[in-house]
């Protein structure tokens, strides 16, 4: 009996200290995954992909194996779905889906990714200006301005800092409307920007949002009070460069070193009827330039965009008109949008020469007639502004055709005779 009762004891503590080596095992090799780690989980690319694998598990987790209540169950089900509906919508350019998400971003970052204070500079150095990227500086400062002037502070930048002005660049004959890396660095540098931790991580969030469900350098910019912005409507085609390439080794180097222009290089704005070339921002690959295309046309579904129709002509949910060409009807993949400021435009501030009170008078006039009005003129003078308020159906819009960024494209028997584009 006495000797049962020993080895009874015996055994119960054998397993104890068993349970509790185990234990202190498991814990140290959980520590010892999450060194080696450190360095390298917040970079973007690292966040970007948790928050893409955490928004994937969120839209697509099955409620019903949970075992909600009742209660707690229709609350998911609709933050589920609304959840659904914004991912949708912020791709179709929708400034309150995108708000949304980006929300959502933020929250996952700091709450259960654990962005904070000290690991943010892995992603982006905010505290070490000297390795900030002229991008880097550019989404910093379109933040902190916007935090200020809203959808206007792109256009506070520029013309705080006489950006739309002509200027000589290097390799370029002739001057022209650009704004440099050299220009951005040196407004960062006046501008003398403290950033909160909020701040840094709204910025972080929307570089991760731009990749992820917005178009990518352009998303901000695509969202300011302009005329329009454009991408892969200069430089040369991947295909071309790849070509020249194999044969020729110092042109190797010239693309390995960024001299070359690439289409995918190509960003430019529509300011106030100036076309002007961001030089300092880029899509990075031809890849990231495709994917912003095949998304930004797609607002109520006009179909796919394919080698045989490699052309759409839309509107995205804001009212801006988008045009989105791709290989092989163009030479590149390359976009267009223009907008339009329906609030704020009024013939008075459209009209401004001499005389321009019985011009005012007059389309008054003929838009209460119902008279048939053609309204012609350059780019960027306003034609589509003056039309919009109006009865459109009686206006005729006509524009010339010339402009500094085009894309060459095919003219195929497969366009209807009725329909043709001007790029």
């Amino acid at each position: 009996m006495v000797l049962n009762i020993i080895l009874t004891f015996v055994i119960l503590v054998l397993i104890f200290v068993s349970i509790k080596y185990f234990i202190k095992k498991n814990k140290e090799a959980e520590i010892e995954e999450d060194i080696p780690v450190e360095d390298k989980t917040f970079t973007v690319e690292a966040t970007i992909e948790f928050v893409k694998r955490r928004l994937d598990e969120i839209t697509k987790i099955n409620l019903y194996d949970i075992g909600l209540s009742e209660e707690e169950l229709k609350r998911r089900k609709a933050k589920k779905y609304e959840l659904r509906k914004a991912l949708k919508g912020c791709t179709y350019g929708d400034v309150n889906d995108k708000k949304y998400v980006k929300e959502l971003i933020y929250d996952l970052l700091y709450k259960e990714y654990g962005v904070n204070e000290t690991n943010i500079s892995k992603a982006i150095p905010f505290d070490i200006p000297s390795l900030l990227s002229p991008q880097d500086k550019f989404d910093i400062l379109i933040y902190m301005y916007k935090k200020d002037f809203g959808y206007e502070a792109l256009t506070q930048l520029i013309k705080k800092y006489n950006l739309a002005t002509l200027k000589y660049v290097a390799g370029e004959a002739k001057p022209c409307y650009v704004i440099t890396s050299d220009e951005i660095n040196e407004i960062y540098e006046k501008e003398q920007l403290t950033l909160s931790f909020a701040d840094k991580l709204n910025v972080l969030t929307q570089r991760i949002y731009q990749h992820y469900k917005g178009y990518s350098s352009i998303d901000e910019i695509r969202d300011m009070n302009i005329d329009g912005v454009s991408g892969g409507v200069s430089g040369l085609p991947e295909s071309f460069l790849s070509q020249v390439a194999q044969t020729d080794g110092d042109y190797l180097e010239q693309m390995a070193d960024h001299k070359v222009p690439r289409a995918c290089d190509s960003i430019w704005i529509f300011f106030q009827g100036k076309s002007i070339r961001l030089a300092f921002l880029s899509f990075g690959k031809e890849s990231e330039l495709k994917r912003v295309c095949q998304n930004i046309y797609k607002y109520n579904n006009p179909g796919q965009l394919s080698d045989t129709n490699g052309f759409k002509i839309n509107e995205m949910k804001d009212g801006s008109r988008v045009v989105v060409v791709r290989p092989s009807f163009s030479e590149t993949w390359a976009f267009f949008v223009r907008k339009f400021d329906v609030k704020r435009a009024t013939l008075e501030q459209l009209i401004v020469a001499p005389g321009k009170e019985d011009a005012i008078d007059l389309l008054k006039f003929l838009v209460k007639g119902a008279r048939i009005t053609s309204l012609t003129g350059e780019q960027g003078c306003r034609k589509n502004n003056n039309a919009y308020g109006y009865d459109r159906k009686h206006i005729r819009n006509n524009e010339h055709k010339g402009s500094r960024n085009s894309v060459r494209v095919a003219l195929k028997k497969n366009i209807p005779n009725k329909k043709y584009i001007i790029i």
